[in-house]
């Protein structure tokens, strides 16, 4: 049985609030430029969808929101910034630590940790500081509602994660992620080991939680993209050649290297 995701009216979903704003932004692997001028403004509690060959940049854009490429060396931004609701996050005295907090990340591979299912979801909760048990239960059995895996697992808690389907293991991921209650969630390709129902779940869990959490996820596949992004941004060698809503973009595109690689005719 299919399900079908329902669509808003795109005329409602005006550009008031971006959650994330990158403006002129050039970054580098050693003396290789990987992103070029990249300007774009992330719609909050929307999904957008980063599409595009692989090499294009997208991961390395993904990783950029949230420092994560501040640990390889050689790897740096020569020009621009990036704001989360208005601050610049590469700007001295911000804590990395606690802006991991406020951007989650979820990974291709589903990286639980060698911890119970519920160790799994209490861990970022329990490094922000809480320790008392009533609301860690709380936040952990609501984080596990909200990524639809609460009614599979609660009699088996104590239980290691690694016990559980692939499909499983990453929305114990996206729970985690979500436990902490951040403002983005980024999405490396969280489907592409999973089978077409595990998929589905975690693509209508996405559409679900949009309203609550603004998600930004890489992906190869444009079905994907299609079905659940608000927004889509297209990169191409290194530049962001088209971003819009993903109706539009899908059935109208602006640019002829975005027509072919949504047609399937390179990447």
């Amino acid at each position: 049985m299919t399900t079908t995701l329902s669509r808003p009216d795109y005329a409602l979903l005006p550009w008031t609030r971006a959650a994330v704003t990158v403006e002129d932004l050039d970054f580098c692997y050693g003396s290789a430029q990987v992103l070029k001028n990249i300007n774009i403004d992330i719609a909050a509690n929307r999904v957008t969808a980063f599409i595009g060959p692989s090499g294009c940049g997208k991961s390395t854009l993904l990783r950029c929101i949230n420092r994560m490429n501040d640990d390889i060396p050689e790897a740096r931004i020569t020009r621009g910034r990036i704001c989360l609701h208005g601050r610049d996050i590469y700007e001295l005295g911000v804590d990395v630590v606690k802006l991991r907090h406020e951007v989650g990340m979820v990974f291709q591979k589903s990286n639980i940790f060698p911890r119970s299912i519920f160790e799994n979801v209490a861990y970022g909760l329990r490094v922000r500081g809480i320790r008392d048990a009533k609301i860690l239960m709380e936040r952990v059995e609501s984080a596990l509602r909200q990524a639809a895996l609460w009614d599979e697992v609660k009699d088996r808690l104590k239980e290691s994660g690694y016990g559980l389907s692939g499909g499983q293991q990453q929305r114990l991921c996206i729970a985690r992620a979500i436990a902490v209650k951040p403002n983005v969630v980024l999405m490396d390709e969280p489907c592409s080991a999973l089978d077409p129902i595990a998929t589905l779940k975690v693509e209508e869990l996405l559409w679900e939680l949009r309203s609550q959490y603004t998600f930004v996820l890489v992906t190869h596949s444009m079905q994907q993209a299609s079905r659940i992004s608000d927004f889509t941004a297209f990169f191409h060698m290194g530049e962001l050649v088209e971003y819009d809503e993903t109706q539009k973009m899908f059935t109208h595109p602006r640019d002829k290297r975005t027509e072919k690689y949504i047609s399937g005719r390179f990447g």
